[in-house]
């Protein structure tokens, strides 16, 4: 690039993306003069989704501002709850976010997962056509233009990665009302309804069940029911929710 030099700072909460040369306070960036801000950022590592306000000279710009000769631009991170306008809160998750998937379900948030390996094109249309809030790791993908809303989940340990979307987005949660499995929604059962699915030593042992209204799939407490209600309790403690109680298998 031989356009304009600008002067950028970037949030400390970004600095993971960008070269370890530009972490620390702020860096000189020549542009090519004609590309936007936006772009401008990217090229640097910072996927758009993790950008918040950009400030020229301490003044709001849009993404689509096309950087001056000395001006000083600033990237903030996304304020917390990010708002996402326009439709239900529902995300999409891609293939390496299973354990992720089903815990937002486990908490009653609509949470679309691919357990396969559909392709980043693929999974951005999705986003768009259902307008879904994708969520990954890979950055690539958080920068491909058609997804419809998206967001880096800093950590690879579920427990964060929970906290993290739950505190960034706060969704309604509403917990056991949603099947694991397929992310269906869940409806009490009668057990005579459902004892053709069970095992004979379930069906002597409990009495309360629910069944995914979209895949039939049985819920009960089973025996590491305990585990997914401190899962459920740390969650409502933090974040709010309705609490209730529903059968898990």
């Amino acid at each position: 690039m031989n356009g304009p030099e600008i002067t950028l700072e970037v949030a400390p909460e970004l600095r993971l993306f960008v070269a370890h040369d530009r972490r620390l306070g702020r860096t000189a960036v020549t542009t090519d003069g004609s590309s936007t801000l936006g772009h401008v950022v990217e090229s640097l590592g910072v996927p758009l989704t993790e950008a918040g306000q950009l400030l020229v000279d301490g003044c709001p710009v849009p993404a689509s501002h096309i950087p001056g000769a000395g001006e000083l631009v600033e990237v903030r991170a996304v304020r917390r709850p990010q708002p996402v306008p326009g439709a239900p809160l529902r995300f999409l998750l891609d293939v390496h976010l299973g354990t992720l998937a089903r815990r937002l379900r486990l908490l009653g948030v609509d949470a679309a997962y691919e357990s396969e390996d559909i392709g980043d094109p693929a999974l951005a249309a999705l986003s768009a056509k259902e307008r879904r809030v994708l969520l990954s790791r890979d950055r690539g993908l958080l920068r491909r233009r058609e997804i419809w809303a998206g967001a880096y989940v800093y950590s690879d340990r579920p427990g964060e990665q929970l906290r993290d979307v739950l505190g960034r987005f706060a969704p309604v949660l509403a917990p056991w009302t949603r099947c694991t499995a397929c992310n269906g929604e869940l409806a009490a059962a009668d057990k005579d309804s459902v004892s053709a699915l069970l095992e004979q030593g379930t069906q002597a042992s409990y009495d309360v069940f629910a069944q995914c209204t979209a895949c039939d799939r049985v819920y009960w407490r089973g025996a590491h029911h305990s585990h997914l209600e401190a899962i459920v309790a740390d969650a409502v403690a933090e974040f709010g929710g309705t609490g209730s109680e529903a059968p898990t298998a």
